[in-house]
């Protein structure tokens, strides 16, 4: 109201200015000012009251979907040797130098083994952790995320009027952090559900959830990045905001300013385990698609592909004749393969699929995971300096794990070197122009940090060649804290030092 009266006084003042000045300018032969519109005098406003007027008020979205905000509390049972490590360190099974270290810590509380974590009798230690979630249906059904309710054996759900239930966990699916649970109740408050794809960078986004275990916690703030890859969650296009999360938020919902929930706050970036402006949320589109799916089927349906890619920098653009950097650069096929049936080869960068542009490497794992298998896409790819067009019909994700169950590959090597890789086909010896040699088929810890990536074919280690799993294990247990890998990548050989102290 202040300001209001504020904006009024501006504008008549200047409009008594306006006139005054015309009168003396008349009779003085003085040109005429402009005159000052209620527009421009507002314009001409201090900064601090204008600033007043554009603040949003979140009360209204609070009023009205804060009930259908849950507190989640899970009952875990964790088995106390398998957390030590057979050290009594108390350790989480994370490495301590991961960021999300202290997040892990702070949310599931001290644990067994570790200072006042009990004795060392080995047994079955009972923990809890404290988590939020969103009910999606007035009869009953939950979104959270999947890490709050792993491996918990009593899930008790606790709305804002403090009316308590057991909730049964209808699935979880690790590899979205999605989890669905169930309670047994009706007429219930629930969430609108928006579209993250029409959200911007910039707008404001609310959070709501139990960060620390303090109930309905309302924290505000906005959308800093969309679509944001994070390491090992290939399949999950993370909102980044800037929106204070913290232990305790997991599984609660991001809305925007029309109440609609766009997201589902699932991890931090932080050092310490607290909030340091770096938020992720699940798009809620992702999320439904995987509720759907678990409540249908109790399990997730995944697209594939068959590729492997990497990012196209303005180098590669050059020498590929393309205008810009874009797409997914395909640096490896899996024979078999839906892509290899279709006819990609190393070297494509795929443009688009199904008419949607692939920005970038890190977009393409989620727009294949999102197509049902089965389908034909049509896929454009960027070959010999132009585009071309072909038909993919996509595969399951489930058709990996059961053909490297049935043909004993691909390998998890241990996590001292940190590649899964399995030994080339007579077509791919050919192809490479090599007569041995092991195919990554993924890379993490000390083989990721050296630079080892999906594609790659590690031909020798510390000199001696390798054509099995069992050499390359053989030479990895037998080699000190560091080693040397001769690897073939993209038609060239280079010696990658690997640190595996």
């Amino acid at each position: 109201m202040k300001a209001n009266m504020l904006t009024r006084s501006a504008v008549a003042a200047a409009v008594v200015i306006a006139l005054s000045a015309g009168y003396v300018a008349g009779h003085r032969n003085v040109p005429a000012p402009a005159v000052i519109t209620p527009a421009v005098a507002a314009a001409m406003m201090p900064a601090e009251a204008a600033a007043k007027t554009g603040i949003p008020d979140f009360s209204g979205l609070v009023e009205t979907y804060g009930p259908a905000v849950v507190n989640i509390s899970a009952k875990h049972v964790v088995k106390q040797t398998a957390m030590r490590g057979g050290n009594n360190s108390g350790q989480l099974p994370i490495d301590p130098s991961d960021p999300f270290y202290q997040f892990y810590r702070h949310f599931f509380g001290q644990m067994p083994g570790g200072p006042n974590g009990g004795g060392d009798d080995g047994g079955d230690r009972p923990s809890a952790s404290l988590g939020s979630g969103f009910i999606v249906s007035s009869d009953g059904y939950v979104l959270t995320n999947a890490h709050v309710v792993d491996g918990a054996n009593v899930v008790t759900v606790k709305l804002t009027d403090k009316r308590e239930y057991k909730a049964k966990v209808v699935g979880a699916d690790k590899q979205s952090d999605v989890a669905v649970l169930k309670i047994d109740a009706k007429d219930l408050p629930t969430v609108k559900i928006g579209d993250p794809r029409q959200s911007k960078v910039g707008q404001w986004v609310v959070a709501i959830g139990s960060p620390y275990g303090f109930d309905n916690t309302v924290t505000s703030g906005i959308i800093s990045a969309k679509s944001r890859s994070l390491p090992d969650e290939n399949y999950t296009p993370f909102i980044q905001t800037d929106v204070p999360v913290n232990p305790g938020n997991s599984g609660g919902p991001l809305f925007n300013l029309q109440g609609e929930v766009i997201g589902i706050n699932s991890m931090i970036y932080s050092q310490t385990g607290g909030f340091q402006g770096l938020s992720f949320a699940i798009p809620i589109n992702e999320a439904i698609k995987v509720k759907d799916d678990l409540v249908k089927t109790g399990h997730v349906s995944r697209g594939r592909l068959g590729v492997a890619v990497q990012s196209v920098n303005q180098t590669l653009a050059d020498s590929f004749g393309m205008k810009k950097p874009q797409g997914a650069l395909v640096s490896s096929v899996d024979p078999g393969g839906p892509a290899a049936k279709a006819g990609l080869q190393p070297g494509d960068v795929i443009l688009s699929v199904d008419g949607v542009d692939v920005a970038d490497s890190s977009a393409l794992p989620s727009q294949i995971a999102g197509i049902k298998p089965g389908t034909q896409a049509d896929v454009q790819v960027w070959r010999d300096k132009s585009t071309k067009d072909l038909k993919v019909t996509i595969g399951s994700l489930s058709d990996v794990k059961a053909a490297a169950n049935a043909d004993g590959g691909p390998a998890q090597m241990q996590s001292r070197l940190g590649v899964a890789v399995r030994p080339l086909t007579p077509q791919e010896k050919s192809g490479a122009s090599v007569s041995h040699g092991l195919l990554v088929q993924d890379a993490s810890g000390a083989a990721a940090s050296a630079g080892i990536q999906p594609g790659d074919v590690i031909l020798a280690v510390n000199g001696r060649a390798v054509s099995s799993v069992d050499q390359l294990k053989q030479a990895v247990s037998g080699a000190g804290n560091s080693i040397a890998l001769l690897i073939q990548r993209d038609n060239s050989q280079i010696f990658v030092p690997v640190d595996l102290g």
